[in-house]
């Protein structure tokens, strides 16, 4: 719903070219006085009685406008539509209604910084439609939107009117991830995760002699005829996992999320896009998913599973953002929201400070199953090239490749971001670790 400016102008206020009419109209009617020369009321004339027939059906209410969509959800790379709506609540027509409205720079709408005119029939209603590509995830505002009207034959226009903007939500486009792999230390009851414990579920362990007890359905009657004994499908109970993703937010490395090169990624986006993509995976194949903000605010995601905690998990995500913090965030939200020592942790991080280390190193301590996802850009170089940039940059290079090997040593792989299997291998080792007891701080 559009509101009006507030002002303690009237609602409609002459043009020029009713100023004009009126300046020329007296004008004239004062000089044919002094003068007498009757023929200049003449000349007056036109320019009175356009005037007076123009403004006979005057417009006495402001516009309307308002900015709506049918699709408000949409991903990197969709198509947004969004239709600005312009009423005329009144008897009178608009001549033209002039329409500006402000863009996120992520969205791409062709002419999306030019008026937009349009003439509005009385009583009518006019739709304007406005096509754009959405470039980037997050929540982009279409508006505020200004609209304001001219009437009577460009003679009276109106004061201009707001309309409320609209937020677009557009979800981070998920990368291709597929995790073949069985999750490590599942416990849950239900799941599609095979466990090393025997029972009901649909993964086959073996084939064996039937005994007091079996369920009759299990009977494996190829196996029976040819022994001559009853045999029974031995299976594996299924079993679900908890993911804890660990987005680590504390510093921003170029890419799109600044805006200095619109084709590469930054850390920032291949957070999101990553945690998503694993997020989709791991709720369709029924497990728990929580995620967990490390940075300045810590915000945390309680862990859920299912088609409605994927949308909220994709809702959550929109409102990432980097910040970093004089303290560690890890003293705050290691009681409160790492207590599970059954889940999973991936921890998404562009590993550039000491912090971010510390923080795989003390889960890995207190026995937590970890992960580390690299999200630094491969092809990231220094700002500036100068011969001591690129010893600077080397140096930094090794001491991060250091940090990396002395996590390996602590039983944390990091493994850079690939998409489709990036984590395969590594859930694969921590599942064979995962079957032997293993003692860890609490």
């Amino acid at each position: 719903m559009a509101v009006a400016r507030a002002s303690d102008d009237p609602d409609w206020v002459p043009t020029r070219a009713l100023r004009r009419a009126v300046f020329m109209t007296t004008i004239l009617l004062v000089a044919a006085a002094v003068t007498s020369r009757w023929d200049l009321i003449v000349l007056a004339s036109p320019f009175a009685i356009g005037a007076a027939v123009a403004l006979r059906n005057r417009p006495r209410q402001l516009p309307d406008a308002v900015v709506g969509t049918s699709a408000p959800y949409l991903t990197e790379g969709g198509q947004a539509e969004v239709r600005v709506s312009v009423a005329n609540p009144d008897h009178a027509p608009y001549d033209i209604a002039v329409i500006r409205t402000e863009l996120s720079p992520w969205l791409k709408v062709p002419n999306g910084d030019r008026p937009f005119l349009t003439p509005v029939p009385a009583l009518g209603v006019v739709d304007l439609d406005l096509v754009g590509l959405a470039e980037r995830w997050g929540r982009h505002p279409v508006g505020p939107l200004e609209v304001h009207a001219v009437a009577c034959d460009a003679m009276l226009q109106s004061r201009p009117i707001v309309a409320q903007p609209l937020l677009l939500r557009v979800f981070p486009k998920t990368e291709p991830f597929k995790a073949d792999d069985a999750m490590p230390r599942a416990a849950g009851l239900v799941g599609a995760h095979r466990s090393r414990r025997y029972g009901d579920g649909g993964e086959l362990a073996g084939i064996r002699p039937f005994s007091s007890g079996d369920r009759l359905r299990r009977i494996d009657w190829r196996t029976s005829l040819r022994t001559r004994e009853l045999h029974v499908a031995h299976t594996l109970s299924d079993r679900d996992a908890e993911v804890v993703l660990v987005l680590d937010v504390l510093h921003e490395v170029e890419g799109t999320s600044k805006g200095r090169n619109p084709t590469r990624a930054s850390v920032l986006d291949t957070t999101v896009r990553a945690a998503a993509g694993i997020a989709q995976h791991y709720l369709g194949c029924g497990d728990r998913v929580s995620m967990l903000e490390y940075g300045a605010r810590t915000r945390w995601l309680r862990p859920g599973s299912g088609r409605r905690h994927h949308l909220a998990a994709l809702e959550w995500l929109l409102d990432v953002a980097p910040g970093g913090t004089e303290y560690d965030p890890l003293d705050g939200i290691f009681s409160r929201h790492l207590r599970s020592g059954n889940a999973l942790f991936v921890v998404l991080t562009p590993l550039l400070e000491v912090r971010s280390a510390g923080l795989l190193a003390r889960l890995a301590r207190a026995g937590r199953t970890v992960v580390a996802v690299d999200t630094l850009p491969s092809m990231l170089r220094p700002a500036t090239a100068s011969e001591w940039g690129d010893v600077g940059y080397r140096i930094w290079r090794l001491e991060r490749e250091n940090i990396i090997g002395q996590l390996l040593e602590h039983g944390v792989p990091v493994v850079p971001w690939a998409g489709a299997g990036s984590l395969d291998q590594v859930l694969r080792d921590m599942s064979q670790l995962a079957a032997a007891p293993r003692a860890g701080l609490r």
